[in-house]
């Protein structure tokens, strides 16, 4: 009996470049779904509490 065969990658290549490899879409900003929600809390207060310096050090520039 004949070996079988065991691999060949033979027209993945071209089948691939046919549409062209993209690249995948990259977004702005990353989800924030799935992340821990007590570390979502402290960012949201960190970012309102970093804002509110921003604009007391604007005003007296």
């Amino acid at each position: 009996m004949a070996k079988s065969k065991n691999h060949t990658n033979h027209n993945q290549n071209r089948k691939a470049h046919r549409n062209g490899i993209k690249k995948p879409k990259k977004q702005r900003f990353m989800s924030m779904k799935g992340v821990d929600p007590k570390f979502l809390k402290n960012l949201r207060f960190a970012k309102k509490h970093n804002k509110r310096h921003t604009v007391k050090n604007e005003s007296s520039a």
